[in-house]
């Protein structure tokens, strides 16, 4: 000990150990004693050896054995490695390295239950050894039992403190429970304990990013990189922050990077498909078009959302959405009380949301919230982004009897919270948005969870328990394609604000860079949503009726440039397209009144945006597909009274439009019916929506009361 640090005594002891010399062990730890008295690590190791002596270095196997198997493990033959060590567990059970080695093929395997049994029966048997702690971590980490696993690497580092593997992991278990400044601070010791470690580096950057610092979570995955140029998972979230950035060239480059390094990177590759939509890089999609079939269906799972507009098969994104819940949410739901033995006097709502702000959710629902019946529900808004300074937001705050900003908390404790303020229904505004949290909800944070409004289609999650719909969006025949149970509206599922407002001043053709004489073929929708099928149609429209344009939303620089690329191709001048800016919201509504006609399209409708332009008058020709973002805008003009404006199939549609453009009679007599029939159809009596959405509540508590499982519930009219 004399010529030892008091780390490189620890380091001798823990050596053997490993080697199951306990009794060689045993001095290093004394001698530390008798240096320092008080040592809590060496008292703690001591008396686990003391402990553990009759389970070590007792019938270990001879170490040709055990290298044996070492090497089978280390030539990745996983399932021969699981079936030698089980053989070799019944002749020795008291060797800790053979249930070690057992664990890591295990959780090669993807057998993380198992994997984690054998390495609670390796820290058993040697509560002394750090990696066994480690390793427990990890897989406990992987089956979303995330305190445990804390707990786990907690104790490893107790036992080597110098252990920079055991923090990264930690900083991974505190991330996913939201708890980021405790994981940056996991993640940062382990980069001083070891700076070459690119998995550290890569993972804080992952921690920034969350909290919104973009260009810290760049400088960190460029530390990475620098450590490991070829580290695909670094170059994926680098395109992340480089896409939240609205940096799409650069974004879509690095996740092209991530795809060829990893070949098999599904949601690098997803990503990259997203970002080419959304600057309208048609020809670049289809080359990949054909992985989409097998794309977060087979293999890795990728984020549902990110697909969508890109085809509209509504059984492989159901498929897309099991895959994803099954991989990102592993939390045991929080126990819960029973059922209560009187129906409460008030339900309690609980409404989640990233979105209280200036967005298209929130200008659907706003009115809704307000029009809740206080004497039968008690409405709660929990905000999971933030708060805003904006009209909108403080509009939404006031509708809730309780608004609580639960940004910084970790999913869990936002269930808790839910639990703690007795949710009733919890419903998921979110569902796989952006900045969703769907992980409150694996906890369970009330006895129903409802998908609603904010994500057209199934989670595909076991906890969540109804999708709000209509027969017109979800035909009884389409059920199949939904996770969860309907509860079917009796007009249409998408809420409306029948007091939304008009610009006050005057907005002409020419304030927007419109023809005064020209006939305006409008589409607002976000240009991820358009596809060669619908603009193929539009500029043939185009040719086809004399002094028309089309007006189309400013999206990004890129996305403009190719569609007029595009639309130069088809041998349409670009003057024919006139790309429109953000304005007010105001005026957003009453510049719809200077088009003629709405054109939308296929895979992913108009949503928010055709419920704007049917409440500002504007007719929308649509195509009916299959899966639920394919059939809202059929689902509206229904609603409004106007299903002749609904085709089933692109011949219908392009003649349906034509025959609109240039027959002003029929085109005139269609707006005249919607100016009638906005004000006397059910789509904007918000009223009259609201107690359908609350009569579907009752009914689906009332199930709960009764001890029922969910199922289909149909609201009357």
């Amino acid at each position: 000990m004399v010529e030892l640090s008091l780390e490189q005594a620890f380091e001798r002891a823990e050596y053997h150990v490993e080697r199951g010399e306990v009794s060689e062990a045993r001095k290093f730890y004394q001698a530390i004693l008798s240096a320092v008295p008080d040592n809590e690590r060496a008292l703690t190791a001591l008396a686990a050896l003391q402990e553990g002596q009759s389970l070590t270095n007792v019938g270990d196997p001879p170490q040709e054995v055990t290298t044996q198997l070492v090497n089978l493990y280390n030539s990745g033959q996983l399932v021969a490695t699981v079936e030698q060590a089980r053989t070799l567990t019944d002749q020795y059970p008291k060797a800790f390295i053979i249930w070690n080695i057992l664990g890591a093929a295990h959780k090669g395997l993807g057998k993380t239950f198992e994997a984690s049994q054998a390495f609670k029966k390796v820290t058993k048997l040697n509560p002394t050894y750090a990696d066994g702690f480690n390793n427990l971590g990890t897989t406990l980490k992987e089956q979303g039992k995330l305190e445990e696993a804390v707990e786990a690497f907690e104790k490893a580092i107790f036992l080597k403190p110098g252990y920079a593997d055991a923090y990264n992991n930690m900083g991974n278990a505190l991330k996913d429970q939201g708890k980021l400044e405790e994981a940056i601070e996991a993640y940062n010791t382990s980069i001083v304990l070891d700076p070459n470690s690119a998995g550290a580096y890569n993972n804080l950057g992952v921690a920034l990013q969350i909290q919104g610092r973009f260009n810290k979570a760049i400088d960190s995955y460029n530390e990475a990189l620098s450590i490991n140029p070829n580290y695909a998972e670094t170059i994926n979230n680098m395109a992340g922050a480089l896409e939240t950035q609205g940096k799409l060239k650069e974004a879509i480059e690095a996740y092209s990077k991530a795809y060829a390094f990893k070949n098999d990177h599904a949601y690098a590759l997803s990503k990259r498909l997203h970002q080419q939509a959304r600057i309208c890089d048609w020809q670049s999609i289809e080359e990949d078009c054909s992985l989409l079939p097998r794309l977060g269906i087979s293999g890795d799972a990728i984020s549902p959302f990110a697909v969508l507009s890109l085809e509209d098969a509504p059984e492989r994104h159901r498929l897309r959405s099991e895959n994803y819940a099954k991989a990102k949410f592993l939390q045991k739901p929080l126990p819960f009380p029973g059922i209560p033995s009187q129906m409460p006097k008030r339900l309690r709502i609980g409404y989640f949301s990233a979105d209280f702000k200036e967005h298209p959710v929130a200008y659907l629902i706003a009115k809704v919230l307000e029009q809740h019946n206080c004497g039968k529900f008690e409405v709660f808004g929990y905000s999971l982004h933030g708060s805003s300074s904006g009209n909108l937001h403080q509009r939404i705050k006031k509708s809730f009897d309780c608004f609580t900003d639960v940004k910084d908390m970790s999913d869990k404790d936002v269930a808790l919270r839910a639990r703690h303020d007795k949710i009733d229904i919890a419903i998921d505004l979110n569902g796989y948005t952006q900045n969703a949290r769907a992980g409150i909800f694996a906890y369970r944070a009330a006895p129903i969870q409802i998908n609603y409004l904010g994500f057209p289609g199934t989670m595909g999650a076991n906890f969540i328990d109804y999708i709000i719909a209509d027969q017109n969006l979800i035909p009884p025949s389409n059920q199949k394609y939904y996770f969860e149970k309907q509860l079917y509206l009796p007009n249409t599922y998408m809420p409306t604000d029948n007091g939304r407002k008009f610009s006050k001043h005057s907005i002409l053709r020419n304030n927007m860079g419109l023809p005064d004489s020209a006939f305006v073929f409008c589409c607002f929708n976000n240009n991820y949503k358009i596809s060669p099928k619908e603009f193929d149609i539009w500029m043939r429209l185009l040719t086809k009726v004399k002094d028309s344009v089309l007006w189309l939303r400013k999206s990004n620089q890129l996305s403009d440039k190719n569609i007029i690329k595009e639309a130069q191709k088809r041998n349409i001048d670009s003057s024919r397209l006139v790309f429109t800016d953000r304005v007010s919201i105001d005026d957003h509504l009453s510049r719809y009144k200077l088009a003629d006609l709405f054109l939308d399209t296929f895979n992913y409708n108009a949503h928010t945006t055709a419920s704007e332009a049917l409440w500002a008058g504007l007719p929308i020709v649509t195509k009916l597909g299959k899966g639920f973002a394919a059939r809202v805008a059929g689902s509206l003009l229904n609603a409004v009274g106007l299903p002749e404006l609904i085709t089933h199939d692109e011949e219908a549609y392009e003649a349906l439009i034509l025959e609109l453009a240039t027959k002003p009679k029929k085109l005139s007599a269609i707006k005249q019916k919607l100016e009638v029939n906005r004000l006397s159809k059910p789509l904007f009596d918000t009223e009259q929506y609201t107690k359908h959405l609350e009569n579907g509540y009752l009914q689906a508590y009332q199930r709960h009361f009764d001890g029922k499982k969910p199922d289909t519930i149909f609201v009357k009219e």
